[in-house]
């Protein structure tokens, strides 16, 4: 009888724990279509998809607390260890991180508006949709790694972040250059500037992410550089 009243529990804790992973993946796919929306709206004028993206932000807020929620509970009444924790605290981790993806979605949509406003398309285009290109890749791949429990798939992903880093150094150069050439572009090429440093910044968070991956499979701390814990 007691036996089977612990399987109970132990079939329970497991569905909590899967409910958990589920709800931070349901708001990973809320995020990157967010993402991908707020692109859009901003590569074809479109404020009313930027309105779009910005009202779906309430909804990743709402999705960040519930995951905490959930989490803290788990937590609380589970007392979980080992992988068990490592999972529990990997999931708040993602989740705040595409939390804040999503902040940056935000932002680049409003810079669409501003854009669409202005009613001409500035240079640095080009520079957006490559960089965007790389970190939405960046953001699927890293949650794909997560629901493999796929370290290889994490490190490759990881490792694409330097790849952004390089080409969003070179777009701002190209663009510092073009608002010294010609003042009138000024608040034009802003737009842009901000609009890749968000870009850059969902990259930085896509590789948190496959650190997370890391920590979850391994229990390896890889962040800060420390990819000597990496076994």
């Amino acid at each position: 009888m007691d036996m089977q009243f612990d399987q109970h529990i132990s079939r329970q804790f497991n569905e909590d724990l899967e409910t958990l992973k589920t709800e931070m993946l349901e708001m990973g796919g809320l995020v990157t279509r967010q993402v991908a929306d707020a692109v859009e709206a901003l590569a074809n004028a479109d404020s009313e998809l930027a309105e779009k993206v910005l009202r779906v932000e309430e909804d990743i807020d709402r999705c960040e607390m519930e995951v905490d929620e959930h989490a803290t509970l788990i937590i609380a009444k589970r007392q979980p260890a080992a992988s068990d924790l490592r999972m529990v605290m990997s999931v708040i981790r993602i989740a705040r991180d595409l939390e804040r993806v999503g902040d940056e979605a935000s932002k680049i949509a409003k810079m669409a508006i501003a854009l669409s406003d202005e009613g001409s398309a500035p240079r640095g285009y080009t520079e957006i949709r490559h960089i965007a290109n790389a970190v939405r890749k960046m953001l699927n791949d890293a949650l794909d790694a997560y629901t493999r429990f796929d370290v290889k798939s994490a490190m490759e992903t990881l490792a694409e972040d330097e790849q952004v880093d390089m080409d969003y150094r070179s777009a701002v150069r190209e663009m510092v250059t073009y608002m010294m050439e010609d003042p009138r572009s000024i608040s034009r090429v802003m737009n842009v500037l901000w609009t890749l440093r968000s870009l850059e910044r969902i990259g930085d968070h896509a590789k948190n992410i496959c650190e997370q991956v890391v920590y979850l499979v391994q229990g390896a701390d890889i962040r800060h550089g420390n990819e000597q814990n990496l076994r």
